[in-house]
């Protein structure tokens, strides 16, 4: 078995603390051990369950190593990490009489251990055995993370602590421009070796590594942003901005670039001044405790909703934002490669709670492991493993295929602690397949989930893999691959248009805010940056377009569909040209003749809830696209919350209609319907407006069944009525019809997960993040209640009576939104007014 031991010079003299002075404190002695009973090195809180105070452990002996950490973030007081990383030796945690929970942790590789115990006037011994869920290195797999605020000395405690592999604390730190690193004013200080220290055979640190994060320019607060220089053996003499001096000097000795966040205001200049770089795919602002960061420095791209281009979002729309960064920049043809940071020593979080792991199926050595994480061998976590092939190919390969079609074949595993809601394969930055797999329990307790797809690619760009596991409080833990490269017929990848429109926008206003206050030096990267994508070539979308977009065909509806698209959804211009068809030009003359441009959003409607037809042009998914291709805009209604700036959500009414003949109709392309089958196809319709406010759509197959729904805007819901009438000459038996309520554009309620959702027959319903307002749907007589996470939506469906010929039927559901504390007082309130309405129909 393997023996941690490592010599820290007084290490154990000053990093830990005595954490209970009083007399009658009694020493509680603790022993984490593996399997096999040896010790192991770990992360361990102490927490009393009487007054919740955080206590720390120190070394039991002089061999010993305990490193306290207690950090609070300034924005959220919430958002604490109170722990100590201990040695593979015995401690101690001096606790007076009470009782406390221990939980001890090590990395990602082991499940959590807690114990509840309590202390009274006698010492206590606890030996927790750690069980492992899965050893990484025995596949070939080791781990890293780039963004580590430590000393060396704590370094080498924590790494083995949290079993990291590699590690590389950011030992010059610079946050004044034209300040060189040997200055730096949040050196860690002390003498930083150039060269590699390894702690064992399998645990090293490169020491020197920068950090430039620069918040001020000469006397002048002026946010710029943060690069990390790793791997790098002089100490730099050089400030910046400008970039490219230390940048070349910097890629001269082997360094490796690191662009952390791309929501700092000068970001979008670095892909191009520091080409190659790494990305944190996870970063320094996804921890263990609450999340706190939820204001932002850039504004996120308008085609993400929430947060629809603003600055701000919860934990999953801030993940969503970087991930959908590094996917606009993967779009351009840049090839970057994903790594992960905590910023451990600043943050709540402990190191290497974001990670990225290499393979390297033929051992173990840091050279190997820093060209393997270049190269793109690898995937970033925060929870799940996620092992995965393309072709038999690791992450980072690159192929080419002679023609669109060929076949591709792909491998994914993923081990996780708790079963994965859902996997993505993800092209070109667009969730295009879905797999939904449990796992199988494994003997261990951990999860162990397998797919083999084989699919077609029909445009050159990347794919990659993410992998969601949804946490039972509502936290959830992530794992992403590097891309894959693919090459179709010889052509290049090719940004959409928003992409590259979000893109110069960024390098213009970056350039305009800058522009008295950085030198002309500094300046002209911005502008070669700019020059980069306003010389991007786009995709040629214009087939895509006429396949599914619908022109205005008179003045008036011109006026009123970019009316509904801009001021009521928020559009932007490349969603208003989906949508229509329109070029870009027309529409921006359409706008300012009709005096759209930079609308405010209407005000909140105090006599009924606002409903208008949805315009088509953004999908009204978040995930599982593939269960909804060309999703038709006829059978779906925009209802606005009652809530000021909480968005809409989308009513698909109905979805789809089951009987007896079969799938007789779905309002998008996923499955073959009786039609489909026959090779028919719907005309599109619209919603007929009417003056009260109430929309009506009415269809008529072509076997003579008609459908229709008429949906009435109220006070504080909206009622809704699906008929169906025969116009076959059998009956018609077995009916059921799916509606579906889209949270996408609800901001607050769009979380992937179940965690937010009430499934209690009629009713479904989704409440907020803060879980005050909720918004509830019911249809009697109703078949099913349930909830999609990837899309996310819920579903009240309904069953129609069985029709004879030339009869109609009728299932009637409604829309209601509630604020308050009392949900279950509320849906009883609901019930009997709904059986009140079915005693009445009857």
């Amino acid at each position: 078995m393997r023996r941690w031991t490592v010599t820290l010079t007084l290490l154990t003299c000053f990093l830990w603390p005595v954490t209970a002075s009083a007399a009658d404190a009694q020493p509680v002695t603790i022993e984490i051990l593996d399997e096999s009973g040896e010790h192991l090195p770990a992360r361990i809180y102490v927490q009393s369950l009487d007054d919740e105070s955080w206590h720390y452990v120190r070394p039991a002996g002089d061999e010993g190593t305990a490193v306290r950490y207690e950090k609070q973030n300034w924005i959220n007081k919430d958002s604490v990490e109170y722990h100590t990383t201990v040695s593979a030796d015995p401690c101690v945690a001096d606790l007076s009489e009470g009782r406390y929970r221990l939980t001890v942790e090590r990395g990602k590789e082991y499940f959590p251990a807690i114990r509840e115990f309590d202390v009274a006037d006698e010492s206590l011994k606890l030996r927790v055995p750690l069980k492992r869920m899965i050893d990484m290195a025995a596949r070939g797999w080791y781990s890293g993370e780039t963004h580590l605020h430590r000393t060396l000395d704590e370094t080498r405690n924590i790494i083995l602590a949290e079993d990291l592999n590699v590690a590389f604390p950011l030992s010059y730190w610079v946050t004044h421009a034209g300040q060189p690193p040997t200055s730096g004013n949040k050196n860690i200080g002390g003498e930083i070796p150039d060269r590699l220290i390894t702690v064992d055979d399998t645990h090293v640190i490169w020491p020197r590594n920068t950090e430039y994060e620069i918040f001020t320019v000469g006397e002048k607060r002026h946010t710029l942003g943060a690069l990390f220089l790793l791997n790098h053996r002089s100490v730099f003499d050089r400030g910046v901005p400008p970039w490219e001096p230390v940048i070349r000097q910097a890629r001269s000795e082997g360094a490796l670039f690191d662009m952390d966040k791309l929501d700092w205001p000068f970001s979008m200049m670095l892909p191009v001044t520091a080409e190659g770089s790494l990305y944190e795919l996870a970063n320094n602002h996804v921890w263990r405790t609450e999340f706190a960061f939820r204001n932002w420095n850039s504004a996120t791209t308008p085609w993400l909703q929430p947060p629809w281009g603003a600055r701000q979002g919860n934990e999953r729309e801030w993940l969503h934002y970087t991930l959908g960064k590094y996917y606009t920049l993967l779009n351009t043809g840049m090839k970057m490669s994903p790594t992960a940071g905590t910023a451990n020593g600043v943050h709540p979080v402990p190191a290497g709670f974001s990670r990225v792991y290499v393979h390297l199926p033929d051992g173990f050595s840091y050279e190997k492991w820093l060209a393997g994480l270049k190269a793109g061998r690898s995937f970033v976590t925060t929870g799940p493993m996620l092992f995965a092939t393309v072709n038999t190919r690791d992450p980072g390969a690159n192929f080419e295929f002679d023609a669109a079609g060929e076949a591709i074949d792909l491998r994914m595993e993923v081990v996780s602690q708790k079963p994965i809601t859902f996997c993505e394969l993800v092209h070109n930055g667009i969730p295009v397949r879905t797999y939904r797999v449990r796992g199988e329990r494994m003997q261990n307790g951990g999860y162990r989930s397998l797919v083999s797809d084989r699919f077609s690619l029909h445009e050159s760009g990347w794919i990659a893999l993410r992998v969601w596991e949804n946490h039972d409080d509502g936290r959830f833990r992530f794992a992403h691959s590097a891309p894959w490269y693919v090459t179709v017929a010889g052509e290049p990848v090719r940004p959409r248009r928003d992409e590259k429109q979000y893109l110069v926008r960024r390098m213009i206003d970056e350039i305009e805010r800058s522009r008295d206050v950085l030198s002309d030096e500094a300046l002209i990267e911005y502008e070669r940056a700019l020059d980069v994508y306003e010389n991007l070539q786009t995709q040629d979308d214009s087939a895509k377009v006429r396949a599914n977009a619908r022109r205005p065909k008179s003045d008036e509806a011109l006026a009123y569909w970019l009316d509904n698209m801009v001021r009521h959804h928020r559009f932007s211009i490349e969603e208003v040209h989906q949508a229509t068809g329109m070029d870009h030009a027309a529409i921006e003359s359409a706008l300012e003749r009709l005096g759209l441009n930079d609308v405010p959003l209407p005000e909140v409607a105090t006599d009924h809830i606002r409903v208008l037809p949805y315009p088509g042009g953004r999908h009204p998914r978040s995930g599982f696209l593939d269960g909804a291709f060309r999703p038709q805009r006829e059978s779906k209604v925009s209802v606005f919350l009652p809530w000021e700036g909480a968005g809409y959500v989308v009513v698909d009414t109905p979805e789809a209609i089951f009987t007896d003949l079969g799938l007789t109709y779905l309002a998008h392309a996923h499955v073959p319907t009786i039609w489909t089958d026959q090779g028919v196809a719907l005309p599109p319709l619209e919603w007929v407006r009417n003056d009260d406010g109430s929309l009506e759509i009415e269809r008529t197959l072509p076997n003579g069944i008609r459908f229709g729904s008429r949906v009435v805007p109220e006070e504080d819901s909206v009622a809704m009525d699906l008929w169906l009438q025969n116009g076959t000459k059998q009956p018609l038996t077995g009916m059921r019809v799916q509606t579906c309520v889209m949270l996408k554009g609800a901001i607050g309620f769009s979380d992937q997960s179940n965690h937010n959702k009430r499934l209690d027959s009629p009713f479904a319903a989704v409440h907020s993040e803060d879980g005050r307002r909720w918004i509830i749907t019911a249809w009697e007589p109703n078949h099913r209640t349930w909830a999609n996470p990837p899309v996310p939506c819920l579903h009240s469906d309904p069953t129609l009576p069985d029709c004879p010929p030339g009869e109609t039927v009728h299932a009637r559901g409604r829309v209601w939104f509630f604020e308050g504390d009392d949900i279950d007082g509320e849906l009883e309130r609901l019930r009997g007014s709904l059986e009140r309405r079915v005693s009445r129909d009857e």
